[in-house]
């Protein structure tokens, strides 16, 4: 319950904020079930469970023969124009604008939003007024229904406009706003979400805060209407408390969120440290269906990534073997559940139950980028085949759906839509479910051969799990939603369904593959969920990485050009040359052009790690020197603008903007990696391409001041593992020598990308002597091919095995 007396409440991450000011704000009773669902595994963010309607789902061996083709065409989307349709009976506000897809959706609330800006604050002060900060996203079910039930309710948007300074914030635009005040939530009231509620004093300081409430006062909960009055009245009658209150509590976040480290301290043993992060995952291991906690299920790329690297540094342990297991585990059942989208690719944000079934069928581009690096590594480890055409089909969706045609990723694609294009409401899940009678009537046709004359329906369904009443349990679907509907999820391999219905395996994988293709034709003439066309430089680094890696591991040519098209892009849209300063987001505009808004928002940590991750990865697929040379200035800038000079460690925003109350670091790998831990890699590459040592010593201050975390709940920190493993185990330098285009240096760099070698960079060596490699490391110049044929040399500190010429000489040297 939303409270002033904060004696019980704490973060799930800071500890317990206590405050002496115990007035009780509201006076209704209290439900006596819990307010929040406990915090999901490790991640930062409880999920918020808002009135007894709340159902984790509203809440937030297949064979794939994907065949790859080059055509990026532009994402048409649903609801795909930036501005908001123009209302005859409605008013727009101010935020009709702005070009953010979040805030245009509450662009005709009766409500006098402003963007968050100086305006804003300016009118606060001089009427002042208290702030109503609303937080969320444009692909937010909560958010939506509580524009739909409050801010486009009359009475309650009056009494907003007239009482307070109203600002919204689409958290994926300014995710420096939504750390500071979600720090705040956090901290007291025990959990979190969206969409976020905060109200601030004129100067910005938080007094309360919360995530969702219902319109009106529903049993024991007080309703928002309610909640304004209430705070109305104490900002009238007990406005010293309140902010000498939120006072104490911004300091006290100050204090318990340092993260700090001696110039002269090292970081934690890596060995100790990821063996410990094994246990903490193995002991939250669901054996059954893989992941990491019961239910609701996230993908945690992290996790799965930094098991493989434990494998690959201790394959011939059991712990390495079972690290290996859980990994690839969990992957298979993420692949064959309903969680990926078996008709139009990629995956779902999360799975509502333990089987990886029923999912909130939002779509974002960050878990599609990670996914896509998580698959393809699963590849690279087991060689099954599988997992690359999981890599593939993730790819295929985001060039698919989420492609602009500059270039750049999108940002998501809604969970919600119209059902029918008569609809006049829209429904979870409704473009991707399936009744048995959709299907039936698609699928007619009698399969030759098969037995009891099974037509492709009866196979299709059997292999999918469609039944006829629909196959979601009830307690998965509260609200009825999908009542009498399907999510597609395989039940039994293709060798299975064969032999039931006595077919080859050739001819249900076409009986199945054609099903697939009938349902995602049907699904082209379905009302679209809304796609957020908001394009951000950070998710479009993470994105940039999966293509490039893929590509690389592939030897597709094509994927590593759609990753060298997104880092132009880059470059083009999101890159200020005359500031040098990297730009967090852009937009797509009613001719579909991009657009920059009239004061761009300067990139954050997270925009640059994240890009300088991607070109390094990018470098590594293509081999050209331009991306490394941008990846330094990135890297150079980031130092500048986000180093903190005193305790070590990046601050995740500008510490110099008077804006932000907070200066903090993220200390938590979640849906997305820390910057932090994604720099710490970053920095050991760098110094390896660069020559650059200092970098290598920052990279040891940076894990040095994480060490507190790192020893005590290294789960909290998987991706941080990795990168102090990778400075205990010191990256390897594989140079080849080699004309770029020659067949013998293409046969050699095949043999390094199929391997997954986690603690190496791969360089080309082409003679260009004044080129940008050459003139950062001049040794380079001192390594030559042998008798004319492309040579590798494998280092360390450039102190070099004997070259090899041949693909098999090098994979037994990358083995030792």
């Amino acid at each position: 319950m939303l409270r002033l007396a904060w004696t019980r409440s704490q973060s799930t991450n800071r500890g317990t904020i206590k405050s002496g000011f115990t007035y009780d704000l509201f006076r209704l009773e209290r439900t006596p079930t819990s307010e929040y669902n406990r915090a999901i595994g490790h991640t930062p963010v409880a999920l918020r469970k808002p009135p007894s309607v709340l159902s984790l789902r509203t809440l937030h061996s297949r064979r794939l023969r994907t065949t790859w083709k080059a055509s990026f065409r532009m994402a048409s989307g649903g609801e795909g124009k930036s501005s908001p349709p123009a209302s005859p009976t409605k008013q727009s506000n101010r935020l009709a604008q702005e070009r953010s897809p979040y805030l245009l959706q509450h662009a005709y609330n009766p409500v006098d939003w402003f963007p968050w800006g100086q305006e804003a604050f300016d009118k606060a002060k001089k009427e002042d007024k208290p702030i109503f900060l609303s937080v969320g996203y444009s692909t937010c079910h909560w958010c939506h229904v509580m524009e739909r039930e409050s801010f486009e309710d009359e009475e309650i948007g009056k009494i907003l406009s007239d009482n307070f300074v109203c600002i919204k914030v689409d958290r994926e635009e300014r995710p420096d706003v939504d750390k500071v005040y979600m720090t705040f939530v956090q901290a007291t009231s025990g959990g979190g979400g969206w969409p976020m509620s905060v109200w601030l004093t004129p100067e910005l300081r938080p007094f309360i805060g919360g995530t969702y409430f219902p319109p009106r006062n529903t049993g024991f909960r007080p309703g928002f209407k309610t909640i304004l009055m209430r705070i109305m009245e104490q900002w009238r009658s007990n406005r010293d408390a309140l902010e000498s209150n939120g006072e104490r509590v911004i300091e006290a976040l100050k204090k318990s969120s340092a993260i700090a480290a001696s110039a002269d301290d090292l970081p934690p043993p890596a060995i100790t440290v990821a063996k410990r992060c094994f246990i903490q995952l193995a002991k939250s291991y669901e054996e059954e269906y893989g992941g990491f906690t019961e239910m609701p299920k996230f993908p945690s790329p992290v996790n799965l990534m930094f098991l493989m690297t434990f494998w690959a540094t201790n394959h011939s342990t059991a712990e390495g073997a079972e690290a290996l297991r859980m990994s690839l585990h969990t992957l298979r059942m993420m692949a064959l559940g309903g969680i990926h989208d078996h008709v139009g690719q990629g995956f779902h944000r999360y799975s509502t139950d333990s089987s990886w079934h029923v999912p909130h069928f939002e779509k974002m581009l960050y878990d599609q980028a990670q996914l896509a690096v998580a698959y393809i590594t699963a590849y690279q480890v087991s060689g099954e085949q599988f997992f690359a055409d999981v890599a593939r089909d993730v790819l295929l969706y985001v060039s698919r759906d989420l492609s602009d045609k500059s270039g750049g990723f999108y940002s998501a694609e809604d969970a919600d839509s119209l059902p029918t294009a008569q609809s006049s409401e829209k429904k979870e899940g409704a473009f991707c479910v399936w009744t048995a009678g959709d299907i039936r009537g698609l699928l007619r046709e009698p399969v030759e051969g098969a037995t009891g004359g099974a037509t492709q329906a009866d196979i299709f369904m059997h292999h999918y799990g469609v039944k006829e009443q629909g196959n979601v349990a009830p307690e998965q679907d509260p609200h009825g939603e999908l009542q009498g509907q399907n999510v597609l999820i395989v039940r039994y391999s293709v060798e299975l369904t064969a032999a039931k219905f006595g077919l080859s395996v050739e001819k249900a994988e076409e009986v199945l593959a054609a099903g697939r293709e009938k349902l995602a034709q049907v699904r082209k003439g379905r009302p679209p969920p809304h796609l957020d066309t908001k394009m951000l430089s950070s998710w479009n680094g993470l994105m940039l990485s999966g293509f490039a890696r893929v590509g690389a591991v592939l030897g597709d040519r094509a994927l590593v050009e759609r990753a060298e098209q997104a880092a132009q892009f880059l470059r083009d849209q999101l890159w200020d040359e005359a500031g040098q300063r990297l730009l967090h987001s852009c937009y797509r505009g009613e001719e579909m052009q991009v657009e920059q808004i009239a004061s761009p928002i300067l990139g954050f940590l997270d925009d640059y790690a994240f890009v300088v991750c991607g070109l390094l990865d990018l470098y590594e697929a293509s081999l050209r020197p331009r991306w490394l040379q941008w990846a330094e200035e990135l890297q150079l800038q980031q130092d500048v603008l986000f180093w903190d000079g005193q305790g070590s460690g990046y601050f995740i925003t500008d510490p110099s903007d008077p804006t932000v109350l907070l200066a903090l670091k993220e200390d938590q790998d979640g849906a997305e990696p820390s910057a932090n831990s994604v720099s710490a890699l970053n920095l050991l590459r760098l110094s390896q391409y660069t020559g650059r040592q200092e970098w290598a010593q920052r990279s040891q201050q940076l894990l040095a001041a994480f060490s507190d975390r790192l020893i005590k709940v290294p789960i909290a920190l998987p991706d941080m593992v990795r990168g102090l493993m990778a400075l205990h185990f010191t990256l390897k330098q594989i140079v080849i020598c080699g004309q770029p285009d020659a067949e013998d240096t293409a046969r050699l760099i095949a043999c390094v990308n199929s391997a997954f070698l986690p603690h190496k960079v791969l360089m080309l060596a082409d003679g260009d002597t004044e080129g940008f490699l050459y003139q950062r490391l001049p040794v380079l110049s001192s390594l030559r091919p042998l008798g004319g044929s492309a040579t590798a040399h494998v280092c360390q500190n450039f102190t070099c095995a004997l070259p090899v010429t041949s693909p098999e000489e090098l994979r037994r040297l990358l083995k030792e």
